[in-house]
Order: C-alpha cells, then sequence, then structure tokens
C-alpha cells in the first residue's frame, strides 16, 4: 500500500511540474503575440475572392467535360467477333 501512495506522489509532482512547462510556454507565446508566417497579415479583397473562384469553378468544369464516346469500326468488330468464335471453337474441339 506504501508503495501506491509513493506512486500516487509521483504523479503528482509530475503533473506540477508539467503544468509549470505549459504556463511557461503560454507566456512564452503571448510574448511573441499572434506572428503570421511571414510576420505581416494580410486580408484578401472580395474581388481576389472572386476571381479565385471562378477559376477554381473552371478547372472544376473542366473536370467534368464529357470525353468524347469511343467507338469501334465494324471492320473491328467483325475481327473481334471472329477471334471470338474461333476461341469457343477449340473450346468446343478441346471439351
Amino acid at each position: 500500500m506504501r508503495t501506491l501512495f509513493v506512486l500516487v506522489q509521483q504523479l503528482k509532482k509530475e503533473r506540477d511540474r508539467a503544468q509549470k512547462e505549459v504556463q511557461r510556454l503560454d507566456v512564452a507565446l503571448a510574448a511573441l503575440g499572434s506572428v503570421g508566417s511571414n510576420g505581416t497579415s494580410r486580408t484578401m479583397s472580395a474581388a481576389g475572392r472572386r476571381r479565385i473562384s471562378l477559376a477554381q469553378k473552371a478547372r472544376w468544369a473542366k473536370q467534368r467535360t464529357a470525353k468524347p464516346k469511343r467507338t469501334i469500326s465494324a471492320a473491328g468488330r467483325r475481327r473481334i467477333a471472329a477471334a471470338q468464335r474461333a476461341r469457343w471453337a477449340k473450346v468446343k474441339r478441346a471439351g
């Protein structure tokens, strides 16, 4: 039972140490303030946002456009059909 008490005490000390460390980090962050990646904050105009939005919508529309349907010629279909008939004939002969 004594070891359990000691373990709880150690955990409480570790928690207190971690809390102090977090407070130190918070103070350091507050001292730096909210700084952007390059030190300045920029806002985008409504016109700029609109241009970006329209450009992205155009890219999406380009992706959605239907590709022309590929068709096979009559001669190609005949070649495929003849090859398939030959394969089936071979299977029937073998079995």
